[in-house]
């Protein structure tokens, strides 16, 4: 008996194949056109993962699914690729970075996987440990990525209270930016900031790029039931004071905390 999960794929790709000769919306579509939709389709992803959206989650897999179907489908017309050699590709890819599983190579643990990893990389070409990090990715998660791939190699805190106390030193450093009135010299501190920051927090095992996208919908939450109240009392935001802001936003954080 088939396996479900192929004859689900498989019904994914006729309907693909459906659309792509039948629907004028999708026989217009092109790798360039499908791009900032695919990029909208992955944070949707991502904000899904954030608040634990099962539901969510399920659905947008699907959409983003059904966009790698969709590359492939323009791949094969281009004489590029076929959706079998997508598959086949990272298939090996997968078996031949994974040499403790299909292979005879032992490892102690998750650091010596990633570690292993990277040497494989360099095997297959890479210039630079940081080469894989793609160039467009968010600063936030840019930064993670970066430090985690420098770990791979040894360049790394030993523990946390050194990498807090780079976050401090680098503190004093904008303070003195600041001081200095240099704004080219401020931005470049505060950014050395945001970075060790972020390092402390993969220090954490915390996702730092996650916990700010949880303070801003915090922040969007407390802010618009703040609007709301204001309105309830036939007041508008900009006609009120930040003290009387404030006190508003302080009984909503408090009701929050709950």
């Amino acid at each position: 008996m088939q396996n479900n999960n192929a004859v689900a794929f498989e019904r994914l790709v006729t309907i693909m194949d459906d659309l792509r000769e039948k629907c004028p919306w999708d026989k217009k579509q092109t790798i360039d056109t499908l791009r900032q939709l695919t990029i909208e389709e992955t944070y949707e992803l991502a904000d899904a993962i954030t608040d634990h959206d099962w539901k969510g989650i399920k659905e947008e897999l699907g959409d983003i699914l059904l966009h790698i179907v969709f590359y492939a489908k323009i791949g094969a017309e281009q004489n590029k690729f076929t959706l079998d050699e997508v598959i086949n590709g990272v298939c090996e890819k997968l078996i031949f970075r994974h040499p403790h599983i299909y292979s005879d190579v032992k490892v102690e643990d998750e650091e010596e996987v990633k570690r292993n990893w990277e040497k494989i990389k360099m095997k297959e070409g890479k210039q630079s440990v940081l080469s894989g990090v793609p160039k467009s990715l968010p600063a936030t998660v840019k930064a993670m990525r970066l430090q985690e791939k420098a770990k791979q190699v040894g360049f790394e805190w030993e523990n946390k209270d050194q990498v807090w106390e780079k976050v401090e030193e680098e503190k004093q450093e904008l303070l003195d930016a600041i001081a200095s009135g240099d704004k080219e010299h401020t931005e470049e501190e505060l950014g050395d900031l945001f970075f060790s920051l972020i390092n402390f927090a993969r220090f954490l095992q915390i996702d730092a790029e996650n916990a700010l996208e949880k303070t801003n919908k915090k922040f969007i939450s407390r802010f618009t039931k703040m609007e709301a109240t204001a309105k309830e009392d036939g007041k508008a935001l900009q006609d009120m004071t930040l003290e009387e802001m404030d006190g508003i936003w302080n009984k909503i954080k408090k009701q929050q905390q709950q």
